[in-house]
């Protein structure tokens, strides 16, 4: 009974969600007038038609330009949209055309819709966009919890009852013969992956080559199955992985809206895959004749009698007869397609494409399982007899929109559960390749126990700038105070984020901008609320800073789940809150400073008010760590005040 308490109580969680996030949608878009949607960023009008083209599969790719853009919004690529068309303030039906956002910018808007035709409207009122609510995410996870809940015997009830610890997990002993590039724990985690039957875990910290060692798990699968199944929960995650594994000359087919997918592996899509087979145009030509058919059927004649009616009754069994024969022809270059591929890849949501309704894997792969929903980690886990997660519970979590529902255990991805469940199906990577030990130091013994180790060549690195490879610049005392941006309520610092420009520009005169653009170094500045982020974007873009301008290509500003996942050379990280109540919001989210304290490979600069974050035992121990290390600064050390 406890095993199902528990898929009950995540299916509780996962309809909580989905109603809260409904409900957000909602509060921003219905009932509200067309200049009150474009406030909440939920709709951008109006919008100017700048180019438009067809892609393989017939579908319509449409980029459009206004000024709606430059505005905050919520239109981002993967979203789904509607676009309709205004004519005199009154928007019809046949004005709408739904798709899926490509990409966007300040200036142009890029969507694909399946469509293979050009509306007519397009050309006639005004064009706007609404975001759409996409259920399906939600739907296809509440379909897998029952399923789970169904299963009383069979792979799937095992599976369930091992992964949450109900029953032991077994084990073989298998022979591999791994790559000689990977070290000694990849090797431990490919020989766990191969002589485990039911599940293995690779525990991948970060700079510890997760990804690589996927692959190579991947590759040694292949050695026994003719197809496997890879996932990540993101659509950046999977095409990173498709990338990798092309690299080894693995065939992948990649699922999913080519909106949605990367356009470096646009030939390894489904949709493009079908489009390049041999047979491709002969079904195009058996769809054309059967609409040819349809429609001169359909056509009205004066006189219409005995013969006429004949006619036409065989111009639509023709039509039915082409019709049918197109939907076999398509089925064979489907499974002819899928049935070549060494590798199909996909969301874990999108493992449930209908392409999949029939198809079972002796493996399937997930990549970034620490960042799952777990009732969606268990969608491509109904279609395989092993499951091979790896990712890292001591990063960023998944995104929970429900209050309610992460405190009460939805923020728990299955990949946590397993891995305190079941310690021995884990193998933790402990070789880094990216921070020098300064860097690495903090987190490695706040969150892995002390067992990472630097790679020998970068064990020691620093950017030859004089200074160490780590510093704390504390800003206590300096008046350095946090605000409140009035729309979305996230927080700044104006004073600290000139500061952090400040800083990052003297680093860059010390070390010499030509030396950057040569070595091809690359900076990120952090920052854990995105008004900071806005902040600093406009302050790089607005104020005189010499040496940034002259690296400015190698700048990213961003917040730390958009550094998820990347390295840079330097990062500097603005922690923005100071306050006298030594509130600090959700930087008590220990895991996403893990993130940012992580990104960087020359050289970290954290900046911050040590009376504020002080407080917090993590801080706390942040500071002493900075103490320790000498790497500790006062704001008055920089003269600013002199």
């Amino acid at each position: 009974m406890a095993i199902h308490a528990e898929l009950e109580q995540t299916l509780l969680l996962l309809q909580i969600e989905w109603d809260e996030d409904y409900k957000g949608f909602i509060k921003k878009s219905q009932n509200k007038s067309l200049q009150e949607k474009k406030q909440e960023g939920v709709c951008l009008y109006p919008l100017q038609l700048k180019s438009q083209r067809f892609l393989l599969g017939d579908r319509l790719m449409l980029t459009f330009e206004g000024d709606g853009l430059r505005e905050a919004n919520q239109f981002q690529s993967g979203k789904s949209i509607s676009l309709f068309c205004l004519q005199d303030f009154v928007s019809t039906e046949e004005g709408r055309l739904g798709g899926v956002v490509n990409s966007a910018n300040k200036n142009t808007i890029t969507v694909t819709f399946n469509s293979s035709f050009t509306p007519d409207w397009l050309k006639s009122g005004k064009l706007g966009m609404d975001l759409l609510f996409d259920q399906t995410s939600y739907k296809e996870m509440q379909a897998a919890m029952k399923a789970l809940q169904r299963a009383e015997k069979g792979r799937t009830a095992e599976l369930r009852d091992i992964l949450l610890g109900y029953k032991k997990p077994v084990f073989s002993s298998v022979d591999i013969s791994p790559d000689s590039h990977l070290n000694s724990s990849q090797v431990e985690a490919l020989q766990k992956m191969a002589d485990a039957q039911d599940v293995a875990i690779i525990h991948g910290p970060p700079g510890t080559g997760k990804t690589t060692t996927l692959v190579g798990a991947v590759e040694e699968s292949l050695k026994l199955n003719p197809q496997v199944l890879v996932c990540a929960p993101s659509n950046a995650a999977v095409d990173l992985l498709v990338e990798k594994l092309l690299d080894k000359n693995i065939q992948v087919v990649r699922l999913g809206h080519p909106a949605r997918i990367e356009d470096r592996i646009i030939e390894n899509t489904l949709d493009y895959q079908v489009a390049s087979h041999p047979t491709y145009k002969d079904l195009k030509k058996l769809k054309r004749d059967a609409n040819e058919f349809r429609t001169v059927a359909r056509k009205h004649k004066r006189n219409f009698g005995h013969d006429e009616r004949m006619q036409r009754k065989r111009m639509f069994e023709a039509a039915t007869r082409l019709k049918d024969e197109a939907a076999m022809l398509e089925d064979y270059i489907l499974q002819d397609v899928l049935q070549n591929a060494q590798v199909i890849a996909t969301t874990l949501v999108g493992a449930n494409h209908t392409v999949l309704k029939d198809r079972s894997f002796p493996v399937a792969f997930i990549d970034e399982a620490g960042q799952g929903l777990e009732p969606a980690t268990w969608i491509p886990i109904l279609k395989t007899r092993k499951v091979v997660m790896a990712g890292d519970h001591c990063q960023l979590p998944p995104t929970v929109k429900s209050y309610e529902a992460g405190e009460a255990g939805l923020k728990i991805t299955l990949f946590e559960k397993t891995i305190q469940r079941q310690p021995e199906v884990a193998t933790m990577l402990t070789l880094q390749y990216r921070m020098p030990n300064l860097i690495m130091g903090f987190s490695n013994q706040e969150f892995y126990q002390g067992r990472l180790i630097a790679e020998n060549s970068i064990a020691e690195r620093t950017l030859d700038d004089g200074e160490p490879a780590m510093l704390f610049i504390d800003t206590a005392g300096s008046g350095f105070g946090e605000q409140i941006e009035k729309d979305s309520l996230s927080k700044f610092n104006s004073d600290e984020a000139h500061f952090v420009l400040s800083q990052l520009e003297k680093t860059i005169e010390r070390v010499k901008a030509e030396k950057v653009n040569h070595h091809q170094w690359t900076i990120g500045i952090i920052s854990p609320y995105r008004a900071q982020v806005a902040k600093l974007k406009e302050l790089l873009d607005e104020e005189s800073f010499p040496y940034l301008n002259a690296v400015k290509n190698a700048i990213t500003v961003d917040s730390i789940d958009g550094f998820q996942g990347q390295e840079r050379d330097i990062i500097f990280i603005s922690l923005v809150r100071s306050n006298a109540d030594a509130e600090i919001g959700f930087l008590s989210d220990t895991r996403r400073m893990n993130v940012a304290l992580t990104r960087a490979k020359r050289k970290l600069v954290v900046i911050g008010d040590s009376s504020t974050i002080g407080n917090h035992p993590f801080y706390q121990k942040f500071l002493n760590y900075a103490e320790q290390n000498n790497i500790y600064r006062s704001i008055y050390e920089y003269g600013i005040f002199d």
